[in-house]
């Protein structure tokens, strides 16, 4: 099970979409009203809700904790079949903490819909307005950087990571030129041959040799800038920044994605295109074939990582960004940065905002601005959008883009006829059969029949299944509408919706439900513009067809409804098309 529920003391071992496991604790005086929130939150634990990330988890078990201590110090340590609609509408009312009301309220409502707990009118209270409202501030979006902000944080960016791979190269060589220190004396490239091949640990035990034996060689315990040299050879932590700040602006992938990659998650694909899985807290494991700026920062940073790597401590060898960190306590790091340190990298290397002001980096904002720009891409008043920057675009348009022989102006009417035959199908009326009898249909479609040609048998097949697709039953699959005529119809199962050839009946239903559940999920998994135009007219003539009351009765879609599992495999889907 994803969420069970332990009893004492009270709390909930969860296992997560992206792999890990937690057992959480409710240290409370109220054990039996914690019991039923923890019954609550089980029920809203992927899959069965949409929580699914460790760091909402830690909230709600949050607001639980100070719900019902809380309340035990309003003197209520009774089970939650005890509350009463008073002093739960009193507690949250004085309480003024919308996120905290937020979470009780749904494990409550969940945990009732699972054994039926709460008084009728206490249901009432959850089901109905909270008391406490979010600020504009708690729930406003990121906005995008500015153009101007965004190449100034990926110049600098560039000039980091490229400055400080130059300089690891330049180390290397030295490095290959120097002989062991202890034996030959120390010089600059001793000292890197020294770090080079015995690495940072060792260097420090030679060291501190080298101090017991003979005094102090360097005021600071490091002979000819041994920290110094390092720091060209063994990447820190802002030339770490730098290249994740960087790679987060070439992909657009998730900040916690990026942080976490390890080397297992890096799978080549060909020679010069990588497959990058990464989870995403809220959908989990996902993959994304890499851009070429991306597969070219991504091959430099492991060639600029690999002496790194190889004295780093076993358990972190996996971690992709495993790191020298030489002012720290531990000496091997593949932890995130904080926000001061981020605060720190913006001051040193001079990134400013369009106020002037140092920039404020903020990870998720880099993922909604590459987003932005790929839906939107910036074409007015740039030299790319013509392909002369010689020329107007109403010059080009003119003589270059015009058709210039008939094949041409052939296919371009083609084209337009094509497009124009699209919007005319999906502006016709949804061909539905309310019951299994043909006289129904021919009493309800006349016209309709009638267009389709078909005859008596052909209509007995259409009404009683064996002319059924997966979402529809189709009046002929040879006829060439969305495919070679003569060959069976290539389509996918969506694009039935909008065929004319298209019967609805009672019997396609839970096909029908299965089809929305899989446009929900495509939902969270891409962005509005992309989902919108791939499955947009198809998911709006979805629920036109499934709204309550116009087609069907509401029995037959809740019946329909508890048929469907959510998952892909009801689907007659591609590999790619593939949700999780």
């Amino acid at each position: 099970m994803p969420a069970t529920v332990i009893d004492n003391p009270p709390g909930i071992s969860l296992a997560l979409p992206d792999g890990t496991t937690a057992v959480r604790y409710v240290e409370t005086p109220n054990p039996g009203l914690a019991r039923t929130l923890l019954d609550g939150l089980a029920g809203l634990v992927h899959p069965h809700g949409n929580v699914d990330a460790a760091s909402a988890i830690g909230g709600y078990l949050a607001a639980a904790r100070r719900t019902t201590r809380e309340l035990a110090e309003q003197g209520f340590t009774g089970p939650a079949g005890d509350l009463s609609r008073a002093r739960l509408a009193g507690y949250w009312m004085a309480a003024a903490r919308p996120r905290d009301e937020a979470r009780v309220r749904a494990m409550l409502r969940s945990a009732d819909n699972l054994h039926p707990v709460l008084r009728p009118d206490v249901r009432g209270l959850v089901d109905g307005r909270p008391y406490t409202r979010f600020r504009a501030g708690d729930t406003r979006h990121l906005a995008p950087y500015s153009e101007s902000e965004w190449r100034r944080l990926i110049s600098a960016c560039q000039s980091i990571t490229g400055s400080s791979y130059a300089a690891h190269r330049k180390a290397l060589a030295i490095a290959g030129a120097g002989q062991d220190p202890l034996v030959h004396g120390w010089t600059p490239g001793n000292a890197q041959w020294l770090l080079r091949y015995r690495g940072p640990d060792e260097a420090r035990t030679r060291m501190r040799e080298v101090t017991a034996d003979g005094g102090r060689p360097h005021r600071m315990g490091f002979p000819m800038g041994l920290r110094l040299c390092g720091a060209d050879l063994y990447p820190d932590t802002k030339v770490v920044i730098a290249y994740r700040l960087l790679f987060g602006t070439y992909t657009g992938i998730v900040p916690d994605g990026i942080r976490n990659l390890g080397l297992g998650d890096i799978e080549w694909a060909g020679d010069a295109t990588i497959l990058l899985s990464y989870i995403k807290g809220r959908t989990s494991k996902e993959s994304r074939t890499l851009s070429r700026p991306a597969t070219r920062l991504l091959e430099q940073w492991l060639d600029h990582s690999a002496l790194t790597r190889a004295f780093a401590p076993p358990e972190m060898l996996d971690g992709l960004w495993v790191r020298m960190n030489p002012h720290g306590s531990q000496r091997w790091t593949v932890k995130k940065e904080d926000n001061e340190t981020l605060r720190r990298w913006v001051a040193v290397n001079g990134v400013l905002g369009d106020d002037g002001e140092p920039l404020k980096i903020h990870l998720h904002r880099i993922r909604t601005t590459h987003d932005a720009l790929s839906a939107h891409p910036q074409w007015k008043g740039s030299r790319r959008s013509t392909i002369d920057p010689n020329r107007s675009p109403q010059a080009e348009g003119d003589s270059y883009l015009s058709v210039t022989t008939s094949e041409q102006q052939l296919a371009a009417e083609e084209v337009i006829a094509s497009a124009q035959g699209d919007m005319l199908r999906r502006s016709r009326p949804l061909l539905v059969l309310q019951d299994d009898q043909l006289a129904g249909l021919l009493a309800s479609y006349p016209g309709r029949v009638a267009a389709l040609g078909l005859d008596d048998m052909a209509l007995r097949e259409l009404v009683a299944g064996p002319r059924d697709v997966f979402t529809a039953a189709c009046a002929d699959q040879l006829s060439g509408l969305h495919g070679p005529e003569g060959k069976p119809c290539p389509a996918r199962p969506w694009v039935c919706l909008l065929c004319p050839l298209a019967l609805f009946a009672p019997r396609h239903l839970p096909n029908l439900m299965r089809l929305r559940a899989f446009f929900s999920r495509q939902w969270n998994n891409m962005p509005g513009s992309h989902f919108m135009s791939v499955f947009g007219p198809y998911s709006q003539r979805l629920d036109d067809l499934l709204r309550p009351g116009t087609y069907f009765a509401e029995h037959a879609l809740d019946q329909a409804a508890r048929q469907v599992t959510g998952t892909d495999g009801e689907l007659p889907l591609r590999p790619e098309e593939l949700t999780s």
